[in-house]
């Protein structure tokens, strides 16, 4: 099965920001879909399944069919339609999410379905051969990473990992990054300053992406590698003026400032880091181990395309993942059995194979690592930088009150004139805990 491209995560992200559910409920507006038992006449199950655009062709949909035994019904990731059939009670059977971000929100407001009974009777997907990646498509409640399982993710990456172009290191005579030990935050934002290039006031190379799955999840990374946590214990509140969450934000805001690439104030207009990296137009771009299925498509590119392990402020170091795309099942989906069926040929079955050799993620089996591609001396580093950096690996809890996009859109707001404003760090800190802390008040009053 061909794997989705990089686009997919780039326009489902997209459209995370711009139509997420609101913090302030579900809608009563219904939605529509044909969830029946049968299709076509053909006495098939009908499996609905909400995803990205292009997650199969027409001729993979067929075999995927012919492989299931049922007729799949496709219908594109949109999150108002999918508010509107949760609210009324018809979803569709299997939904493609973000485990990372979006588990604690939909898990919170009793709308998943709890898999633990299919995985204790699985004999595709083992719980002992789950990546720990998979932590995050849990919730007990109160935190992320305990409680039942919800989804799983189809692959993975460390998502401030970062992948840069050696040729360009060599032409600004600057020692690369290196392949064990991380580079603080501080030299980070030094390298992208020195690697940026500028025509007529404009940038013409970026030196640096800081932000490639969006800037609140980087936020709590950064602020979890200074030792501290942007969310409260209980999630129910943010506080961006603790001493971690503060350099957090000063450094975000330094990097803004300097204007070495994609950021609040000048937003890359290619939309996302693929066609900027693959046009030789930026140097450093922070994003995953999935990242190098599209570099490595490209053998030029692949030749001068390094990968490097996760920046750090401090002596506690942390890798997370912000995304951990996957599916997970509504509670009232009418299908469940089916979309079982589903989960262990698409999770353990030839399509999981083959994602897991393409290069476009770690798979979320283990015992399915040993596919990954390790071939090309471009993959060889990028593999053996990979494996050095699981151990690091941990799950930040992300809040149940409130979804990324409201955030994000909060972020949004607030930091374009703060920036250009020269507005200091701590007044900034003020602004966000007021906003956000009363979009998560809202959302704690919805979910009791």
């Amino acid at each position: 099965m061909p794997m989705s491209t990089p686009l997919d995560r780039r326009r489902f992200l997209a459209l995370s920001a711009g139509t997420a559910v609101a913090a302030t409920g579900l809608s009563a507006c219904a939605g529509s879909v044909d969830n029946g038992t049968s299709g076509s006449g053909s006495g098939k199950t009908t499996l609905t399944v909400m995803t990205v655009e292009n997650e199969w062709d027409k001729k993979t949909l067929k075999a995927a069919e012919e492989s299931l035994g049922m007729n799949l019904n496709v219908i594109i990731w949109d999150a108002t339609k999918l508010n509107a059939m949760l609210a009324a009670k018809n979803p569709p059977d299997v939904v493609r999410g973000f485990g990372a971000t979006e588990t604690p929100y939909f898990a919170a407001r009793g709308l998943m379905t709890d898999l633990d009974p299919y995985f204790a009777k699985s004999s595709v997907l083992k719980d002992s051969d789950l990546d720990p990646v998979n932590d995050v498509w849990r919730y007990d409640g109160k935190k992320q990473g305990a409680g039942p399982r919800y989804g799983m993710a189809k692959d993975y990456s460390q998502d401030s990992m970062f992948w840069y172009r050696a040729d360009l290191f060599e032409a600004a005579k600057l020692d690369a990054p290196g392949e064990t030990e991380p580079i603080s935050y501080d030299e980070w934002l030094d390298l992208g300053k020195k690697l940026v290039k500028r025509r007529l006031g404009k940038v013409k190379v970026y030196g640096l992406n800081a932000t490639g799955m969006g800037v609140f999840p980087q936020l709590m990374g950064m602020t979890a590698s200074a030792g501290g946590s942007l969310f409260a214990e209980d999630l129910a509140t943010v506080d961006f003026s603790s001493p971690e969450a503060l350099k957090a934000l000063r450094w975000y805001l330094d990097y803004a400032k300097a204007d070495i690439g994609p950021n609040v104030v000048n937003p890359n207009p290619d939309g996302w880091d693929g066609p900027t990296y693959q046009a030789n137009r930026m140097a450093m771009s922070c994003n995953g181990y999935w990242f190098g299925g599209l570099i490595g498509a490209d053998a030029k590119l692949a030749e001068v395309s390094r990968f490097a392990p996760a920046p750090q402020f401090g002596g506690n170091r942390v890798s997370s993942c912000f995304g951990a795309t996957g599916f997970w099942i509504p509670r009232d989906a009418k299908n469940k059995d089916a979309s079982w069926k589903f989960f262990e040929w698409y999770f353990g079955g030839k399509p999981a194979q083959d994602r897991a050799a393409s290069g476009w993620g770690i798979p979320s089996l283990k015992s399915l690592r040993a596919n990954m591609p390790q071939t090309s001396a471009f993959q060889k580093q990028a593999f053996q930088v990979q494996e050095q950096e699981l151990p690091h690996f941990s799950v930040l809890s992300f809040t149940p009150y409130a979804q990324q996009a409201a955030l994000e859109g909060v972020l949004t707001k607030v930091l374009p004139g703060a920036v250009k404003s020269g507005t200091s760090a701590g007044k900034v800190a003020d602004t966000l805990n007021s906003r956000m802390n009363e979009q998560l008040a809202q959302g704690k009053e919805l979910v009791g």
